[in-house]
């Protein structure tokens, strides 16, 4: 398999940006491209377990008020990127909406096009 490390990695930023952008305004249509339709979202929030299938994550980000409409600053950002042949792991951090969020994405390329598989959350106090 073709390991061109920074093709991959600036497409992986590229569907980050897509993710950050989509969280922000709440644009559901785009998030669901960027996942894979049996992608899970896990976690814990304040120490409460999260486990959601993606339509009733999307459902949610649908539902609520997004960073934009209440005039939050936009500090998403990739802190890591690890990349093995077609899977990858990238650590992000998303404070938002009253929270600390630190996710895990996991990542695989199918059919050329890198798409999340996983998403793995906490909230992490200040």
């Amino acid at each position: 398999m073709e390991n061109n490390y920074t093709d991959n990695a600036a497409a992986i930023a590229a569907v980050l940006s897509t993710y950050f952008q989509s969280v922000f305004i709440g644009d559901t249509a785009s998030l669901r491209k960027i996942f894979h339709p049996q992608a899970l979202v896990t976690g814990d929030i304040k120490g409460v377990p999260y486990f959601k299938a993606l339509d009733q994550y999307l459902d949610g980000v649908q539902n609520r008020k997004s960073p934009f409409e209440l005039n939050e600053p936009f500090q998403m950002e990739i802190l890591a990127i690890e990349i093995i042949n077609s899977i990858a792991i990238a650590k992000t951090h998303l404070p938002m909406l009253g929270f600390n969020y630190y996710d895990l994405l996991s990542l695989n390329k199918i059919n050329g096009e890198w798409i999340i598989i996983n998403k793995l959350l906490t909230h992490v106090n200040l």
